[in-house]
């Protein structure tokens, strides 16, 4: 029966110190760490390895539930496969402890906010570039591609595959490019 720690941040400038200190504080034999989007289980190793490591009545312990999940579906999977286990999840800030039916209920409610604030989050961003876009401030990414080499090439009589070849992209967006011509 142990105390393993998990602690995630969005982006690679922002620091897991407080997060990591916080779990130490709570008992944590192992921490694991990165620095990743919660918004989907994808692309989490570390999580996925712990996930994998936690044997019967061990507890896995966050600071908060966002840190563990930004979307209400991913934290129910994680949290089944953490009961189908054995495995109690505890938050440091948060009061509560799926050990018990007041902490499910706790840790739902708190999972429904989490869902709620990413997707306010994403639709202010969607405004913003809206309105950006209106006073003609945003104007997107720089295209990656220079489609002016593709569509040289293909005058010149290059077919499709040898464009990507040389130019070091994707068949699909040569084609993509000389269909839009």
């Amino acid at each position: 029966m142990a105390v393993y720690g998990y602690a995630r941040v969005s982006t690679t400038d922002q620091d897991l110190t407080v997060q990591k200190e916080a779990l130490r504080k709570a008992g944590c034999e192992v921490i694991r760490t990165e620095k990743v989007s919660g918004t989907s289980r994808e692309g989490r190793t570390e999580l996925e390895t712990l996930l994998q490591f936690l044997r019967p009545e061990d507890t896995l312990m966050v600071t908060r539930i966002d840190r563990l999940a930004r979307s209400i579906g991913d934290l129910q999977d994680i949290v089944r496969d953490l009961k189908g286990k054995g495995v109690r999840l505890k938050a440091t800030e948060q009061p509560f402890d799926t050990g018990d039916i007041y902490g499910e209920l706790t840790l739902n409610l708190l999972g429904v906010f989490a869902d709620f604030e990413t997707k306010l989050r994403r639709e202010r961003q969607m405004e913003g570039i809206a309105k950006a876009k209106a006073e003609g401030v945003y104007k997107g990414r720089k295209p990656s591609i220079d489609a002016e080499a593709v569509k040289a090439l293909a005058a010149e009589g290059v077919g499709g595959s040898e464009i990507a070849k040389r130019l070091g992209i994707g068949r699909a967006s040569v084609y993509r490019i000389l269909g839009a011509s």
